[in-house]
């Protein structure tokens, strides 16, 4: 019984390490639209609205990620979603960054 409780624990460990490292890319682009959208509010060419949208985006995006790896493997189909929401996010980040409203 005991052999049998370790063994479930190290599957389960080694499965959420996969979900973890099948993510890399994922945190690297978010980690730079992150980066994106604090230089933009700094520099003002985001408005606060503008921010507040973005940020919720990104939230969107975290919480996809997670549901993705709860069950410790993200399959095609879910990097794709996630995929396809960094792009509009990526997007977004892009369109409210260079639209000339003035930061209030």
């Amino acid at each position: 019984m005991k052999k049998l409780i370790i063994l479930g624990a190290f599957i389960l460990t080694a499965g959420l390490l996969n979900a973890q490292t099948q993510t890399k890319k994922v945190n690297q682009r978010q980690g730079n639209q992150k980066e994106r959208i604090k230089q933009g509010a700094k520099s003002g060419e985001l408005t606060k609205k503008e921010t507040k949208q973005v940020i919720k985006q990104q939230r969107d995006i975290r919480k996809t990620k997670k549901v993705a790896k709860a069950d410790g493997v993200v399959t095609k189909k879910e990097k794709a979603i996630i995929h396809k929401k960094q792009t509009a996010a990526s997007r977004n980040i892009k369109r409210k960054k260079n639209n000339d409203k003035i930061r209030k």
